[in-house]
């Protein structure tokens, strides 16, 4: 087992984006993106001020920095603990802590077996 898989030991919840038969971001009928059902993962989370620049070139701030298991894309919205702590399935961002990704990044390793993967919230 790496340190980047064995450094991952906080449970978190994850909502992807869901997506339509032809393989495309389902939206609902107010133009918002659908997310999918929740799923458990390991992550390290950490509550850390980080800036960064999105992907209009402008400079942000993001509120936590979470290693992740599995590639994510901007929108979809991780929550540090377990599923039983989810409050709100319908408005999943009104759950404790859970927040939108704002900016996604993958580094591989030296020998490019695994890689690291960072979410931005």
């Amino acid at each position: 087992m790496s340190i980047i898989s064995r450094m991952r030991k906080q449970d978190a919840v994850y909502w992807a984006l869901a997506s339509t038969e032809s393989g495309g971001v389902a939206y609902d009928d107010y133009g918002q993106p659908q997310l999918a059902d929740p799923v458990a993962i390991t992550v390290r989370w950490s509550d850390v001020i980080e800036e960064f620049i999105d992907a209009n070139g402008s400079a942000q701030v993001s509120q936590g920095k979470v290693f992740v298991d599995r590639d994510m894309v901007t929108g979809e919205v991780l929550m540090l603990g377990e599923l039983t702590d989810i409050t709100d399935s319908v408005n999943v961002k009104e759950n404790d802590g859970a927040m939108e990704i704002r900016k996604f990044s993958k580094i591989p390793n030296l020998r490019a077996t695994e890689s690291l993967r960072k979410a931005l919230l």
